[in-house]
């Protein structure tokens, strides 16, 4: 199976570079075909410009490179922290950009775009791993977890993925060497279950 995971942390050391590799390192291992995309490592510009709009413009090659590599892939896993209820713009700025008509949805014929899209992925599941310095009480009952209705329903729901699943790992900030060990056998497990070898 192609799987898509896209990671999006500034700091290499970070435990969401530890969650990206364990989660890479599950996929290959149950033999699954991996394209990893560190947004940081290579850069991403995540500015929609209005040239982009049109759906039959000439992209920049990376950009197109990103979304061929969407519209096969039949699994994606995301790996960002939880900033401000948000991913970080450089991730906000790759769905811009990635999930583009014709590629990540389309409008039906007669529909100028005031109507419901079809999703166009591939993808029979996602899988968004987040991290968090907020208590998992306090997210839901302060701030109602924003991240999971912009996954679930705002993007993959929108785009066809039907198979949604989503894990925040917190209080990272606090957190010990043995929960951190702990956690990245969740993931590994995690991973496993949604994106089993194939037979």
């Amino acid at each position: 199976m192609g799987i898509l995971l896209v990671l999006a942390h500034p700091a290499p050391q970070s435990f969401n570079h530890a969650i990206a590799q364990t989660a890479r390192q599950t996929l290959e291992g149950l033999g699954h075909q991996v394209i990893f995309r560190d947004l940081y490592r290579e850069d991403f510009d995540p500015l929609l410009e209005a040239e982009e709009f049109p759906r039959s413009v000439a992209l920049p090659p990376l950009v197109q490179e990103h979304c061929r590599e969407l519209a096969a892939a039949q699994g994606i896993v995301v790996v960002h922290p939880n900033w401000w209820g948000m991913p970080p713009a450089i991730m906000k700025g790759w769905i811009d950009r990635v999930f583009r008509p014709g590629v990540a949805y389309e409008f039906m014929e007669g529909d100028n775009g005031e109507g419901v899209p079809r999703g166009l992925l591939r993808a029979r599941a996602a899988l968004v791993l987040n991290t968090a310095n907020t208590p998992p009480a306090r997210e839901q009952e302060v701030f109602g977890d924003p991240l999971e209705r912009l996954w679930r329903d705002c993007v993959f729901g929108l785009c066809g993925v039907g198979g949604f699943h989503r894990r925040t790992f917190s209080v990272v900030v606090t957190s010990s060497g043995q929960q951190r060990r702990q956690w990245l056998a969740e993931v590994a497990q995690t991973v496993a279950r949604l994106f089993p070898a194939e037979s």
